[in-house]
């Protein structure tokens, strides 16, 4: 009798302790201010909840006889909440009153709660580019022969380019669309944009970036950006791409612009799968790239092939006279094809645990313990990186 005693308190204790675990809450949301224009059109609220969906019925915010909005979000987990205000598109989101897209509003929810939340201003508002003079499309349809694709080509110029016979140094990115400008930009939770050249101009220390659109088939992208081919994608075109940069673009870039072509002035930087490509183009091209920016590098995705393309290196002088940046959220949590899931930073320190062993190049790691996937934290993170890529000049 004793042992069934025991054993129903600890058949209770756990189903209580799942039931707190798996804790489902109410959480109302009130918009307490507003805009002063689009007051007859609706408005939504889309969030880690509904998958970021902007615009779905059941998630269209109610009016009240005061003008304030509100919204009852029922079966709300415990944890981190987010959530943006939209009227019907990533077009017509919620912004600040200059007009600049803003990071969702996060709580940490506990049990049933009211939220209240102002919304300063609409994006169709204010103008759609957020891109400074000095970006260009330097070419929509630029001729990528590796590849027998064509893609658009955006240059970022230093604001004394055209009154100066200066040289400066390159840095090359992928993911074009998302580097400069909201009006191109796209991402899970709405078009935010990096701000690269307004950082550029704030840091006082002058460089030209070339951004690579990515391939509007997001699909491609993810090929063109692969390396090795694995259990996912059994087709990639990772090694060509870096071909067209090296052997194409940059030589292109060169002629065309005041650069200052050595290694020691060219550099590269990406995110997620566009960091993963970066981190492959310093270990293949040791003599043209000098520094690489790897942002949240998708390295979970790559299975394990990253650390065998390490361990073939044959270290010399060209690798020790590298330069990596590594850059990682906190929050980045990332679930891999087998359903698992990995941590970030434990790739990111594996990663640089096997070059140090292996090449030994400077290595700078930044952690935002907050941050988490996404084009918001890597625009944040960027000015860090630039700092360190240009101290010297």
């Amino acid at each position: 009798m004793i042992g069934i005693k025991i054993f129903w308190q600890s058949f209770l204790f756990l189903c209580l302790s799942l039931q707190i675990a798996n804790a489902q809450h109410e959480v109302t949301i009130e918009i307490t201010g507003l805009p002063n224009t689009h007051t007859d059109e609706p408005v939504f609220i889309t969030g880690n909840f509904n998958g970021w969906i902007p615009a779905q019925a059941a998630y269209q915010m109610q009016k009240n006889d005061n003008r304030r909005h509100s919204i009852v979000l029922k079966n709300i987990s415990d944890g981190l909440l987010e959530f943006k205000f939209n009227r019907g598109n990533w077009q017509k989101l919620e912004c600040t009153p200059e007009g600049r897209l803003v990071n969702p509003h996060q709580v940490i929810i506990r049990g049933d709660t009211t939220i209240g939340a102002v919304i300063h201003s609409w994006r169709d508002d204010h103008p759609v580019s957020t891109a400074l003079p000095q970006v260009q499309l330097m070419d929509s349809a630029f001729f990528m022969p590796q590849l027998k694709e064509y893609r658009g080509i955006r240059i970022y110029l230093p604001k004394n380019y055209s009154s100066s016979n200066k040289r400066y140094p390159v840095l090359y990115m992928h993911d074009g669309q998302d580097l400069f400008d909201e009006a191109t930009s796209e991402g899970r939770i709405g078009p935010v944009e990096w701000g690269v050249d307004e950082a550029i101009d704030r840091s006082g220390k002058d460089c030209i970036v070339v951004a690579i659109d990515h391939a509007d088939d997001k699909r491609k992208r993810i090929r063109e950006y692969y390396i090795h081919p694995n259990r996912q994608y059994d087709t990639v075109y990772g090694k060509d791409y870096l071909r067209f940069v090296v052997e194409t673009l940059k030589p292109y870039i060169d002629k065309h612009y005041r650069t200052q072509q050595g290694k020691e002035n060219t550099y590269m930087a990406g995110s997620s799968m566009g960091g993963l490509l970066t981190l492959y183009a310093g270990l293949l091209y040791p003599d043209v790239f000098g520094a690489l920016g790897v942002f949240s590098p998708s390295i979970w995705l790559d299975e394990g092939n990253s650390y065998k393309e390490i361990a073939a290196v044959k270290p010399g002088k060209a690798y020790t006279a590298q330069r990596y940046y590594f850059y990682g959220g906190g929050n980045e949590n990332r679930k891999k094809p087998d359903g698992s899931f990995v941590e970030m930073s434990a790739d990111v320190n594996l990663t640089i645990d096997a070059l140090q062993k292996k090449i030994n190049p400077e290595i700078k790691l930044a952690v935002n313990p907050e941050g988490r996937h996404g084009q918001w934290y890597w625009g944040l993170a960027f000015p860090g990186f630039y700092q360190w890529l240009t101290q010297g000049l």
